[in-house]
């Protein structure tokens, strides 16, 4: 037996499409014989490499700390090598080689065989599709596509990622086997534009097909889709999420705002009437569905009378979930352009009014599903509780349902679950 060699610890700091990246890393270093941990995982590590993100400041303050944390434990020889990948390397790899020169090597977010081979293995392109799985074994998340076409004046991801690229379907469909094969009940479909999936391979959008494909497979319990853009939306894409019940009727949309004048500034290529539009397509074709929305407050001159627009769109809608966040000047934008002149302060406070109104809505709309029984996904165990989620719910950005069971429950199991209580985020039920 070939014993392993080195030991490398990934750590994978921002999204889910980074997590994809640190699997895919990963699965390649597992296949050479090199000894693989995940963040978190108990073990002692030679190297580590850390998988930035570099997409807001705040993403980006929490990369740097993490880099100087494992910096100093190099200084004290508990470390070896470390190592910086992805976005933030990607973006400001000159700047850091000079702030940091303690790194041993830097690399962008499209150099995964340069990284393989200076790990010291070879690089196999026949194993693209084997990843080290780091969610819990019952879910994982296939990426579909990369960069980006669109030219969000406030986003300095097309600049980072590159232009949209979509895989093939069938290059789609042979991972997502793959994935089933490993015991993945729930499939969550990502990319940065999801309803941008095709134009560039197929010259038409192809989300629907793909996600039709893939439910025609019968492998997956739940297949789930982050995140669909409102400009162009693909309306036949309710229609079948309607006639599926393996696809989730869950619907992640990044709205940013409502005023016609802000959203004409960030180059969403919508406006009011057309999101208020939208949403009434929504609750129309698939009254079932959840609707979860991102906004963004205090972008360049947003006013008071802006941002109230702002939070009666949100009282008005009524969104099952939503997340906001302030916005961050970020260097090589549209609107970098535009001066920031809304105070950091008064950006937070509105990011903190905006989740007083939701936590309310979503206290009055998790009060209507006491009494009533969903499928739920048991996660983990905590404390004294199971937990999972129903098919209106992602990990770890949604409700969860908490389950005190006197009988075993198995993880990655499906249960009939009847809610007794409920409150602003959480569920509380047992098994039917």
């Amino acid at each position: 037996m070939t014993l392993p060699r080195h030991t490398i610890r990934v750590v994978t700091l921002g999204c889910a499409k980074n997590t994809v990246d640190s699997e895919v890393l990963m699965g390649q270093l597992k296949l050479n014989n090199i000894r693989v941990l995940r963040d978190g995982e108990k073990g002692r590590e030679d190297s580590v490499i850390i998988n930035t993100c570099g997409f807001i400041n705040d993403a980006k303050e929490e990369s740097i700390e993490t880099i100087l944390g494992f910096i100093d434990a190099k200084k004290q020889g508990k470390l070896k090598q470390v190592y910086v990948m992805g976005c933030l390397s990607e973006r400001f790899k000159e700047p850091l080689q000079k702030e940091i020169p303690e790194v041993d090597e830097y690399f962008g977010v499209r150099d995964l065989s340069e990284i393989v081979t200076r790990m010291g293995a070879s690089y196999r392109k026949d194993l693209l599709g084997e990843r080290y799985l780091t969610t819990p074994k019952h879910y994982a998340y296939l990426k579909i596509a990369e960069g980006c076409d669109r030219t969000c004046s406030f986003c300095a991801i097309p600049g980072i990622r590159g232009k949209h690229i979509s895989r093939t379907i069938e290059d789609i469909i042979d991972e997502a086997k793959k994935l089933a094969a490993q015991g993945v009940k729930e499939l969550l479909l990502i990319s940065q534009d999801l309803t941008y999936y095709g134009v560039d391979l197929y010259k038409k959008q192809m989300l629907t097909e793909l996600v039709e494909k893939l439910s025609d497979l019968k492998l997956f319990t739940w297949i789930r889709l982050h995140y669909l853009f409102p400009t162009t939306f693909p309306t036949d894409l309710l229609t079948l999420m309607a006639s599926r019940p393996d696809v989730c009727n869950y619907i992640d949309i990044p709205l940013q705002h409502i005023s016609d004048r802000i959203l004409k500034s960030m180059r969403r290529g919508v406006d009011k009437a057309g999101t208020y539009n939208l949403m009434a397509r929504f609750r129309e074709q698939l009254p079932a569905a959840v609707v979860r929305a991102a906004f963004i407050v205090g972008y360049p001159g947003e006013t008071e009378s802006e941002f109230e627009e702002l939070k009666t769109f949100i009282r008005e809608t009524k969104f099952d979930r939503v997340g906001v966040f302030t916005y961050s000047h970020e260097e090589d934008t549209f609107a970098f352009g535009l001066t920031d002149d809304v105070p950091a302060e008064t950006k937070q406070s509105r990011a903190a009014e905006i989740m007083e109104i939701q936590q309310d809505i979503s206290l009055g709309l998790n009060q209507l599903k006491t009494g009533k029984t969903f499928n739920v996904l048991i996660d983990r165990i905590e404390g004294d509780y199971y937990i999972g989620r129903t098919e209106f719910d992602s990990p770890e950005v949604d409700n969860e349902v908490l389950i005190n069971s006197a009988s075993k429950l198995k993880i990655g199991e499906f249960y009939s679950v009847k809610i007794s209580e409920a409150d602003a985020f959480d569920l509380y039920g047992s098994v039917v």
